[in-house]
């Protein structure tokens, strides 16, 4: 924007001159001065969202130096010439907030500031956007923030005085275009053709239905009119426009020394220039179109704007010589030029749209050269600003496709369905496009055909007259009876085969596509597909792969969906761009429903939204989408884009998209102008407000449940009111799909990465980490709560002999599915069986026959019924046996022993007590030798025989720590001071008992708490422990932490599991008696963190090679989480895959009391008030640790 010059070689000189009677200078640079003459200051901060604040004056601190921009008579934006970014007041209205730095955008009324001048010098800055003015807290003290206050001219913290520098700023003329057509938002597109549906010419029907991608359109085509260039190219990487090969796209150019990389690829991801991960903050200078650096950033070290030059040939096939030859990119990042054969061809942006070029007068027979110049940033990058890695280059599909002279150039599918949906009219909208030199006529034969290959339909229409170089639409209609409808349940798909006649009747070309018929309507403000409510239970998804970027190969992509079906969601938001187009394929025979986005998110300068010159760029991106995409069943939403305010460039991309579609639009930023409404991380309380506003339309949550890390908590209370309780709520999308986590090149592929990894500014760390999978796609337990609360079948115990099973399927009966049950008792199988279900409707109710009760004959056992739905039959993402839907009943109320201990009186002897050193005392006998340290009140030795069960003396000891990314914590000293012990042996000597009173300190909070110890003869002790919290606790946990021997590292448990669970996501972990290593109960969280938790947890033995150990009983329940590593050093290595270099070999075991929920604070609303550990309150448990010999 305006470039600062120094005139001393960096020093600053300041002229002290008070300016009251000058207008101010914008050549000129300031200091802004209180009244008693300190300084405003960004505190050398170049981030936006930094706070502004009072300093003492410095004379030469760039940080207090200011630049006013003039916008109109009187406002000006006030830049910091250090980070390149403005004052705004945070948008935050009409309160009194703190304002902030943030990047310099003339358009935007936050950063205007209506400048008055005042007789006696002083100046009143006045925020255009909110009316509020500039000034501080009444002390004015230095390491203040700057306010915005409400308006009192009268009041000195509201009168600031213009100190000249002796700094000369140099206005540049503020432009409104440039000479790169990469740097004006007016030019998107040249020589580039109009969007179309995704389809394949052929010769002819026998060559199309003999091919590969024949019904599968996600697989490879040997179409004899298609030519695949993907492969190896030649590649020069250049970091800025004035470095690259100008005329490297020459026929005569030599390249025979450059790199070679494949395409599709993201250059960062093979070594070329660097990954930035950055969610809102753009990665060069907010200054639309322009790309220009910004202090700090990796555009202005490293990288101005990095260009990739590529080269490559191909071999045009004898039989084209007389074909139309295109040109097709499924996606580059993020502007490209194409030459062929040295001749410039056309321009392209649009990131993840595809680009079609029409080559025919370039190419010649024989061998062709393709250049390509590709620029990492362009104004188009304005508009892709979505939370993601940045990554760069061809990343997607290139190839080139023959036509007929007269082609078919594109459809659209759509269809009637008759109210009962008995009848179903297929209408086909084919455009035929003239590019011969003659008048031709040509006519459409299209054929339906079902899945087994049957014709059912076929009809023919003319075209009439095609003149030279212009296009015809023909409409086209034929109708079935009985149709199978599509849905995600169950996805039938059709094949239209279109084939191109010329006037003698000869096909000239052939296509298909694959159509399913379905219904989407919006009733008393809820969705309907094919007369059925259906919830939409999803997740967002980002293109990404941990190896390659976001050229996502096609097995991963398959994997995704698996995981999605098997995992029992139905939904997928292409967040926040349409994918490559072979996942619409796959998303329409695998059923997923889709809210499918458009390439667009100014989340960093929501401005351009209401900024007409960008129009044509906002809706060249959503029309491209819809035209691509429309022909696919698993499209139910359109979507405008992501995060980037409203304004009437949404407005024209609405009206652009219905004129071409009917299905629902949706967009979160501008609800009015959607069809449905929708919002991002709600609370409960507040998604239940929403839902209860009187809106005639839906609502669904486009983003919830943020999966950072050890997340997902209370997901079941979110789903309990959408699906039983809403007026008018269809579901959401968990933030999100997978970790945007990414390997470094030379690396190995275990080793993941997020932001700031690779040296990248701005970045914003581990915020892509928010997968339910990992980047790897493991399965996480985050995953398996969503599998348990996205089921589609419910259970309700009537009795304890039968079971009412609620389907909740749109499409499936129950008769497709088996129900096993397996009775247990103490965790242990005594029943099972499993039978097909009988005859159960979606929406209905049917009552199941289980014998039980006849089994309950314990009353001291604990007896759990589990039930298991399973798949009867394969399909096509799932084997027979695969489980669908669980539930677990208690089927006895066992009452849980009291908190008092009883005595372990078994095998007892006596005990003999010892004080050594006036420091220890130890109970002793042959069975046993426990030893405490009076002075800190631990238990320090637990021998059973000659097996010592701690790890270095270390016993149970208060713990309050842990640091997930939902309740981040940075570790406190603690102190733990002793305020008592007491210890005495009983009379019989068969026991003994201590007691310890102590005060942790954590900070400026503390935490009386009380250990009892109760040791047995046998050798047994009984632990009860006691925390009481005051008023101003705030800690996650209270609990008990030991260190136990190394050999102890395998573990059984009568509690929850298998998985990792906490009190606020369990709903996918059972009671059971479950095993495991200590080893395998860590996780594989990309940014390490507090993990393995189980809960409710009845007894838990951790024994050695030979089965010798201890057995801890609750007295009740407890929690535990037995692993190598502490919580502390988990947060501090940060990097999941670095776990070795901090991995102990002792086990460290925390049991427990109580630990707050997870929730979803990292990016959304903390636990349920029922998760959280109370304030001035008294928790209590108890515990028996006895030796298993």
């Amino acid at each position: 924007m305006h470039k600062i010059k120094k005139i001393l070689s960096g020093l600053f000189l300041l002229c002290t001159i008070n300016v009251a009677a000058q207008t101010i200078d914008t050549n000129q640079a300031y200091e802004i001065h209180t009244l008693n003459g300190l300084a405003m200051d960004n505190q050398e901060s170049v981030d936006a969202g930094s706070k502004i604040f009072i300093s003492k004056r410095v004379p030469g601190k760039e940080s207090q130096i200011w630049q006013f921009v003039p916008i109109e008579k009187d406002i000006y934006c006030i830049v910091s010439p250090l980070s390149q970014q403005a004052i705004d007041n945070g948008g935050n209205g009409a309160m009194e907030r703190s304002v902030l730095q943030w990047s310099s955008d003339l358009n935007n009324a936050n950063q205007q500031w209506k400048i008055e001048q005042h007789p006696n010098g002083y100046y009143i800055f006045t925020s255009v956007a909110s009316g509020y003015n500039l000034g501080f807290p009444d002390a004015g003290l230095i390491g203040e923030p700057i306010f915005q206050l409400k308006p009192d001219t009268q009041q000195p913290n509201q009168q600031w005085m213009l100190v000249k520098s002796n700094v000369k700023v140099k206005n540049q003329p503020l432009k409104t275009s440039s000479n790169n057509d990469w740097e004006n938002q007016h030019i998107f597109a040249i020589n580039k053709e109009d969007g179309h549906a995704t389809f394949i010419p052929f010769a002819n029907l026998e060559e199309m239905k003999a091919d590969p991608a024949y019904r599968h359109p996600w697989k490879r085509t040997h179409s004899s009119r298609y030519l695949l260039l993907n492969g190896n190219w030649k590649f020069n990487w250049a970091k800025q426009p004035e470095d690259r090969p100008k005329n490297f796209y020459r026929t005569n150019y030599d390249v025979s020394k450059w790199d070679e990389i494949p395409v599709p690829s993201n250059w960062e991801m093979l070594g070329y220039g660097t990954p930035i991960y950055t969610n809102i903050t753009y990665p060069f200078r907010n200054n639309p179109p322009f790309i220009q650096g910004q202090r700090g950033y990796t555009v202005e070290k490293d990288e101005p704007n990095a260009v990739g030059s590529y080269r490559h040939e191909f071999t045009l096939p004898a039989e084209w010589t007389d074909k139309e030859i295109f040109i097709h990119f499924d996606g580059v990042y993020s502007a490209m030029y194409l030459w062929i054969n040295g001749k410039k061809v056309g321009y392209s942006q649009g990131a993840n749209n595809d680009a079609r070029f029409n080559i025919t007068d370039y190419v010649r027979s024989g061998k062709n050269q393709l250049a390509v110049e590709v620029y990492r940033w362009s104004d188009g990058s304005y508009l892709e600003d979505q939370d993601m890695f940045r990554l760069s280059g061809i990343h997607r599909d290139v190839y080139l496709v023959a036509t007929p002279k007269v082609q078919l150039r594109d459809l659209h599918l759509t269809s009637m369905l008759s109210p009962r949906y008995d009848k179903a009219e297929l209408h086909v909208k084919s455009k035929i496009k003239n590019h011969g030199k003659t008048i031709s006529n040509a006519s459409v034969r299209i054929s339906l055909l079902d899945e087994t290959g049957k014709q059912l339909k076929q009809f023919c229409t003319e075209t009439g007259t095609v003149n030279t170089g212009k296009e015809v639409i023909i409409n086209s209609k034929g109708s079935i009876r009985d149709p199978k409808l599509w849905s995600a349940e169950t996805p039938y798909l059709y094949t239209v085969n279109v084939e191109l006649l010329d006037d003698k009747g000869r096909v000239t070309e052939a296509t298909t596509q694959q159509y399913g018929f379905r219904h989407i309507e919006i009733r008393n403000n809820k969705v309907y597909i094919n007369g059925m409510l259906t919830l939409f239970k999803g997740a967002n998804r980002h293109d990404i792969h941990p190896q390659y970027g976001k050229a996502v190969p096609v097995e991963s992509m398959v994997e995704d969906i698996l995981l999605f079906k098997q995992y029992n969601l139905n939904t997928i938001r292409t967040s926040h761009y349409p994918n490559d187009p072979k996942m619409y394929g796959l998303y329409d025979y695998y059923g997923l429903y889709v809210m499918d986005e458009a390439d667009q998110e100014c989340h960093g300068n929501m401005s351009l939204t209401d900024n007409p010159t960008w129009e044509a760029a906002f809706v060249d991106r959503a029309v491209r989408m819809v035209e691509r995409d429309k022909n696919h069943p698993s499209v139910i939403f359109w979507s405008l884009g992501n995060e980037s305010g409203g304004g009437c460039n949404i407005i024209a991309e609405y009206k652009a998209v219905r004129a071409i579609d009917d299905r629902p639009i949706h967009y979160e930023g501008m609800n009015d102008q959607a069809d449905i409404d929708s919002r991002m991380y709600p609370s409960i309380e507040s998604m239940i407000e929403q839902d209860k506003e009187p809106r005639n339309k839906p609502y669904f949550l486009c983003e919830y449940a943020h999966a950072m890390g050890n997340a997902v908590g209370n997901l079941e209370e979110y789903w309990d009111y959408i699906e039983y309780h809403s007026n008018r709520m269809i579901g959401g999308c968990i933030w999100d799909w997978v970790d945007q986590a990414i390997n470094k090149p030379g690396e190995t592929k275990d080793r993941v990465y997020f932001g700031g990894s690779f040296g990248d500014a701005p970045n914003d760390n581990d915020f892509c980490c928010n997968g339910l999978v990992t980047a790897d796609r493991r399965v996480t337990p985050k995953l398996q709560e969503v599998k348990k609360v996205y089921q589609y079948i419910s259970f309700r115990m009537n009795d304890k002999n039968s079971v009412e099973l609620h389907n909740r399927y749109t499409a499936h009966n129950l008769t497709h599915f088996n129900l096993h049950y397996s009775l247990e008792k103490d965790g242990k199988i005594i029943k099972e069986e499993e039978f097909g279900l009988p005859d159960c409707k979606p929406t209905e109710r049917r009552t199941i026959h289980v014998p039980l009760e006849r089994y309950l004959t314990d009353d001291n056992a604990e007896y759990f019924v589990n039930f298991e739905v399973k798949l009867k039959h394969d399909c096509v993402w799932a084997s027979a046996g695969h489980v669908v839907a669980t539930e677990q009943f208690a089927l006895n109320e066992k009452a849980n022993q009291p908190i008092e201990i009883t005595a372990a009186t078994s095998g007892n002897e006596e005990l003999k007590a010892y004080e050594e050193e006036r420091r220890y005392v130890r109970f002793k006998n042959k069975a046993c030798e426990i030893s405490f340290d009076m002075s800190t009140g631990e238990l320090i030795g637990l021998r059973y025989g000659e097996q010592e069960v701690l790890h270095r003396q270390q016993g149970p000891k208060f713990n309050w720590y842990r640091s997930i990314n939902n309740d981040f914590r940075n570790w406190t000293n603690t102190t733990i001071k002793l305020q008592n012990f007491e210890w005495e042996i009983a009379e019989d000597k068969k026991s003994a008992r201590v007691v310890t009173e102590l005060e942790a300190v954590v900070g400026k909070t503390n935490i009386p708490h009380t250990i009892v110890y109760t040791i047995y003869g046998n050798g047994a002790i009984d632990i009860e422990a006691k925390f009481k919290t005051g008023a101003d606790f705030n800690l996650p946990r209270l609990a008990l932490q030991t260190s136990l021997n190394p050999t102890l590292d395998k573990l059984t448990w009568f509690g929850r599991g298998p998985i990792e669970n906490y009190q606020d996501r369990k709903n996918a972990a059972y009671v059971g008696v479950y095993s495991s290593t200590v080893e395998d109960m860590r996780e594989h969280y990309t940014r390490a963190q507090t993990m393995g938790g189980r809960c409710d947890t009845r007894w838990l033995t951790l024994t050695d090679n030979k089965g010798k150990g201890i057995k801890i009983t609750a007295y009740g329940t407890f929690d535990f989480s037995a692993l190598h590593y502490t919580d502390r050093e988990l947060w501090q290595v940060k990097y999941g895959h670095n776990l070795e270099n901090i991995r102990r070999n002792e086990v460290v075991l925390n049991l427990d009391c109580v630990q707050r929920g997870i929730g979803n604070a990292s990016c959304g609303p903390g636990p349920r008030p029922k998760y959280e550990i109370k304030k001035d309150s008294e928790y209590k448990y108890a515990f028996r640790i006895e030796a298993i010999k």
